[in-house]
Parts: C-alpha cells; sequence; structure tokens
C-alpha cells in the first residue's frame, strides 16, 4: 500500500458528554465503492482494522437483522476475541448502522453509524460510535479506538483504488 501523506489522515471528535466519538475521513471514491468496502468480507480484510492488528476474519449478512463477526489478529500473530453484532439499518449508497462489540457474555455494545457523503470525485466517510456507558467511552478511548478507526479509515483510502 502507498503512504498516505500527512494533510489527507483522518480526523477525529470526541463528545464524552455524549458518549460519542467521530472519525472523519475524505477518500477519492465514490460512496458507492466505499459502501461496498464496509458491505463485503473479502474487502473488510484488506483494510479493516489499525496496521499492527489486521481483521483476519470476517463473515458478514449484509441485511437488516443480518449478522457481522470479525476477528483480529495481533502483531504476536494470537487472534483477538470475535466482535461484531447486528445490523440495524441499511441505505445503500448512504448509510450503515449496526450493534457493535465483543461477542461474549456480558460485553459492552456500541452504536456505529457510517455516512457516505459524495463531494464532487471524493467521498465523507464518517464513523459515528455512541457507547452505551461512560465506562465503555472512557475504556475504550484509553485503549487507542480512535486511533484504531482512523487507521483503519485511512488504510481505506489506500485500499479504494484498487475497488
Amino acid at each position: 500500500m502507498s503512504q498516505i501523506k500527512a494533510d489527507q489522515r483522518h480526523q477525529s471528535e470526541l463528545h464524552p458528554q455524549d458518549r460519542v466519538v467521530i472519525v472523519r475521513r475524505t477518500i477519492r471514491a465514490s460512496a458507492a465503492l466505499l459502501f461496498t468496502a464496509y458491505s463485503r468480507p473479502e474487502h473488510l480484510l484488506r483494510w479493516y482494522g489499525p496496521g499492527n492488528y489486521p481483521v483476519t476474519h470476517a463473515e458478514v449478512d449484509f441485511r437488516v437483522g443480518g449478522k457481522l463477526t470479525m476477528i483480529m489478529t495481533g502483531p504476536d500473530g494470537k487472534q483477538g476475541p470475535p466482535f461484531g453484532g447486528t445490523y440495524l439499518e441499511i441505505v445503500p449508497d448512504e448509510r450503515i448502522v449496526y450493534e457493535n462489540g465483543f461477542l461474549m457474555e456480558g460485553a459492552e455494545k456500541m452504536i456505529v453509524t457510517i455516512t457516505f457523503t459524495e463531494q464532487g470525485d471524493s467521498t465523507e466517510v464518517v464513523v459515528h460510535t455512541r457507547f452505551y456507558t461512560d465506562e465503555s467511552y472512557h475504556k475504550h478511548v484509553e485503549l487507542g479506538f480512535v486511533m484504531g478507526t482512523g487507521m483503519g479509515l485511512d488504510q481505506l483510502a489506500v485500499y479504494a483504488p484498487s475497488l
């Protein structure tokens, strides 16, 4: 993958009072292509997750009520716990909403809303994540959730021309 210039990286906003993290990135690709990159497992495997902890397993039943399951593998070769959830809303080429979290008993969940807004020959991708609890919000922020999400969008920007 090619290098990303500093002025082309993601931007983020933290809203602790609302338990919300917003990460955005303008990518030189159509909304339809980027929507496809989010909706098919073979694409998710190519870009999703931080660079040192890529997704190595993805199952996608891309329909409202369908399930998403992914697993990341660390630099040490060990797989992390499976995560994902249920698709709640899908508007082709515009919006994907799903519940997300580790797929284990009692794990905290969050609602992820991804929007795709075309701007000429580029598309702004916004990942809006609302955590259910203050504790979950702060824990994820401290563990690098913002940077990891941003790195994924940066990788998507590099991957998009090959779609």
